[in-house]
């Protein structure tokens, strides 16, 4: 675990940053710069939402494949060639059955809101439907770029860019959009470019430090056998990303892009929960691939173990810091996006339950067993898919609770989040015997429950600011020292020590 802890600190790092920019962009410039557009927001998170998931497809489970083989492969200079070239392929197919289906789908796609605005940023989105496949493009080579820099054992350089200079940027834009510097459309331009310098920085930084010879055979590596698992890569992965997005999707298809706009606030609030499991799974993927490699479980097992009770642990203090500060913090909000606390909720819960059960799905994929992932991620799939229309619609059988719209959305994505990781922790613990939970997950429970029940009972002043600052110093003030004390994590506490001992501590 010490290629981890080193990376996860940088990491740790370069994801709170993006957390902070995150917030910045989601919470406070995003709901400003769109205040009299809301659907435009919501038109931009869409086309971010179709890339995303057109460009699963354009690459064909190639990141995943190559971080597997990676250790596998003797000629990196074949795989890595390959792991391009796949893309490319992939990324014309795709383009070409737009051409065919390309009235189907957009009428496919076109909101049921009969709303005047609604339907004059549908039309905004089919003038610029074509920047959906040049972000695909510049997704797909981004993700490749990202696996090989992990694969080498540096993962920071991809997570620097996607947390650090694509959030920052992305700011600087957002106030060129809100004091109207720039239109819709060179918004839309300028952060879709964003992603092209991402890629020739990453690339310089790759094969500047990696020697790297294009080659047109591929005679030393099992084309059939690396083939053969992207496929499953590819629908399990599609199967997820469209889970990830499915919930925008179908507001912005059902109720419209207004709607989403005011979403997707509320959501990120929730979902920064998620922050430590990505920093620690995008370290622990390549690990875990040659634990499996040498199939030393005593090492999968461990850091399933250390995975979980460090992601619970950041992750609840995460948590307590927004579900204690939500009322205040969502009054700062322009009076349109403040109406998303049961989506906040729903989606913090979720992932708090989802990083406590730490990689179970890294495992299942670099396994033998990772044709399960595929079938999970298809009951997933159609789980949230039948869950979202249930719950979004006005007929939403939960709606005299408030659970309809947004709120059914959020309810529908926490449902199936909670399901699919019950389900894997089942089945690694039926297949491997292994489950990532010990004695300090209870104590690490008991603490987020202790630190909420006395921070609740303490009343604070009317003033928002002065409160949120307050309530917030109070959290920190009381949940690192009795998690220090405690020992609840070896790792949390040794990593806590240096960062002391290195920044605060005199000489």
């Amino acid at each position: 675990m010490g290629i981890v802890k080193n990376q996860s600190i940088k990491n740790s790092i370069y994801f709170y940053i993006g957390l902070l920019f995150g917030a910045l962009s989601t919470i406070i410039l995003y709901p400003n710069a769109f205040n009299s557009h809301p659907e435009h927001l919501g038109l931009l998170q869409i086309i971010v939402a179709y890339s995303t998931i057109i460009s699963v497809f354009s690459f064909l489970g190639t990141p995943k494949t190559l971080i597997r083989f990676f250790p596998k492969v003797e000629n990196k200079h074949q795989l890595i060639t390959l792991a391009f070239l796949i893309p490319i392929i992939g990324f014309l197919l795709v383009l070409f059955l737009y051409f065919l289906f390309k009235d189907s789908f957009l009428e496919f796609i076109k909101p049921d809101t009969l709303e005047l605005d609604e339907l004059q940023s549908f039309t905004l989105l089919k003038l610029n439907f074509h920047l959906v496949f040049i972000l695909v493009a510049f997704l797909s080579f981004f993700e490749v770029l990202s696996s090989l820099s992990r694969s080498l054992l540096n993962a920071t350089i991809p997570i620097f860019l996607k947390e650090v200079f694509l959030k920052g940027m992305n700011i600087s834009l957002l106030f060129l959009h809100w004091f109207d510097y720039i239109d819709f459309s060179t918004f839309l331009n300028l952060y879709i470019s964003l992603y092209l310098g991402m890629i020739v920085i990453l690339s310089i930084s790759i094969f500047r430090k990696f020697s790297y010879k294009i080659t047109i055979k591929f005679d030393e590596i099992e084309s059939r056998k690396l083939l053969l698992f992207g496929l499953y890569v590819l629908v399990g992965g599609a199967s997820a990303m469209l889970v990830s997005k499915l919930d925008m999707i179908m507001i912005g298809k059902l109720i419209g892009y207004k709607e989403v706009a005011f979403y997707t606030v509320a959501f990120f609030i929730g979902n920064v929960i998620r922050v430590p499991g990505r920093a620690i799974g995008s370290i622990a993927a390549p690990l875990l691939a040659k634990a499996w490699e040498t199939n030393n479980k005593n090492e999968i097992k461990d850091i399933y173990i250390k995975s979980s009770i460090n992601q619970l642990l950041l992750g609840g203090l995460i948590f307590l810091g927004v579900w204690l500060n939500i009322d205040d913090g969502l009054s700062l909000l322009p009076e349109k996006f403040q109406g998303g606390t049961l989506v906040v909720l729903f989606i913090a819960l979720s992932q708090l339950f989802n990083v406590t059960t730490g990689v179970n799905g890294i495992i299942i994929i670099n396994s033998k067993f990772y044709k399960f992932d595929l079938y999970f991620n298809l009951i997933l799939l159609c789980l949230t898919l039948y869950t979202n229309w249930i719950f979004i619609r006005e007929s939403s059988p939960l709606s005299e609770y408030d659970i309809v719209g947004i709120n059914g959305a959020a309810f529908a994505t926490a449902l199936s989040v909670i399901i699919f990781n019950t389900t894997k922790l089942i089945f690694l613990y039926i297949k491997m015997g292994i489950q990532p939970f010990t004695f300090s997950t209870i104590k690490a429970i008991v603490l987020i429950i202790v630190v909420y029940l006395l921070i609740n009972n303490i009343h604070f002043p009317n003033d928002v600011f002065y409160s949120l600052i307050l309530r917030s110093t109070m959290l920190f003030a009381l949940y690192i020292p009795l998690m220090i004390l405690f020992n609840i994590s070896e790792d949390l506490n040794k990593t806590l020590s240096v960062v002391w001992n290195k920044y605060f501590k005199k000489n």
